[in-house]
């Protein structure tokens, strides 16, 4: 037991107080878990546009004060009645989605979309009571996704936080809890190409990265990457991609352009932009036949895409995926695996370091689309 055991815990918490204004430094008051919840120490956060999106609060109903981070890595603090399988001292990974273990998903071999805890963007509060467990002078201050990893210490529900070998640096594992995971477990878990077969990643962000390192990982033999940002391409590279294509640099269809270039189409296609038209490029792109194409990026809320029917009777497959299909506290400690046996590389996707009260800097670098992931420093 610490010291802190069941007790309020004051620390420092970059909170967001209104939409697209910088974060404010402020001391918080965190309550002690409750059932099936547990208080974390993070020690790394890193900053994922989820974050940037929900910040600017363009789309969506904004929810503010609200403490924004779901990229981090930490130590378990305490945890709250009910919870078997943490303990202090253990090393985890706060994840955006859970993993309660009893529902017909958590069941079957084929879903990770838990019932009780999948991703909630509108949620501000704990699923037990909807209350929340930070506030400021008797004010509750909203959680984010259930994780609110920009404080130095949260509260967050059992089924979300997963155990990780304590001998992994923090400072790199803690980008494996979103982005880079999703684009991996699309290209390994869900297009699984072949050994030697071609895939194209359309959108070279974070999540496409993580997905051609998936196919370079897999032994992909070509590797196209797609984005109209063409300063993506050389940085690209070190993920295993062998070549490029800028649509805006064509005067004809990508997937016609992609066709050309592997005669007849790619074997496989993992598409991370969430632009409907690179949907159905990504799709109509890949080899009839045997051509499986992967959907990752998160449209918006009015879209709708059409192609021809003839496209899946020609023996085209189309799939989706959400967190790459990877079940957060069964799956990802393989993957922290895959980095300590030197299969997966992570330090080429982080690009900037900032110490925790610089955090508006990783902000600025997200806006400008510089870098790819920006490790933020907690107690710095």
């Amino acid at each position: 037991m610490t010291t802190t055991t069941g007790q309020i815990i004051r620390c420092k918490a970059a909170v967001a107080w209104e939409a697209g204004k910088p974060l404010v430094m402020e001391e918080v008051e965190v309550a002690p878990p409750q059932k099936h919840e547990v208080r974390i120490k993070i020690l790394f956060t890193s900053l994922c546009h989820t974050d940037v999106y929900f910040w600017e609060a363009k789309g969506q109903t904004p929810l503010f004060p609200r403490i924004f981070g779901h990229e981090a890595g930490g130590i378990v603090e305490s945890v709250g009645e009910g919870v078997t399988d943490l303990q202090p001292g253990d090393h985890v990974l706060p994840i955006f989605t859970g993993e309660c273990g009893h529902c017909p998903h958590c069941h079957s071999e084929e879903s990770n979309m838990c019932e009780l805890l999948r991703i909630n963007t509108e949620r501000g509060g704990m699923i037990l009571d909807g209350e929340s467990r930070f506030s400021i002078n008797g004010k509750p201050i909203h959680h984010f996704l259930g994780t609110s990893t920009f404080s130095e210490y949260t509260v967050v529900h059992s089924g979300q936080v997963v155990k990780i070998n304590p001998k992994a640096p923090l400072d790199k594992i803690c980008i494996v809890s979103c982005g880079l995971t999703t684009g991996l477990g699309a290209t390994l878990n869900v297009a699984k190409p072949k050994k030697g077969q071609s895939v194209a990643v359309f959108g070279l962000g974070a999540v496409g990265l993580g997905a051609a390192e998936g196919a370079r990982i897999a032994g992909a033999s070509r590797i196209i990457g797609v984005d109209l940002n063409s300063k993506r391409f050389e940085e690209a590279k070190k993920f295993g991609v062998t070549e490029f294509v800028n649509p805006k640099e064509h005067n004809k269809p990508v997937q016609q352009v992609i066709a050309e270039m592997t005669n007849g189409g790619v074997d496989r296609s993992v598409e991370c932009t969430g632009s409907v038209q690179a949907m159905i490029q990504a799709f109509e792109c890949v080899h009839d036949g045997w051509g499986v194409a992967v959907l990752v990026g998160v449209p918006s809320k009015d879209d709708a895409f059409k192609t021809h029917p003839i496209n899946f009777l020609n023996e085209r497959t189309l799939k989706g995926t959400f967190f790459g299909n990877y079940k957060p506290k069964s799956d990802i400690p393989g993957v922290v695996e895959m980095y300590m046996n030197k299969e997966l590389e992570l330090e080429k996707f982080i690009t900037h370091k900032v110490p925790f009260s610089e955090i508006n800097k990783g902000f600025d670098y997200m806006l400008k689309g510089e870098g790819i992931r920006c490790i933020i420093t907690m107690g710095a």
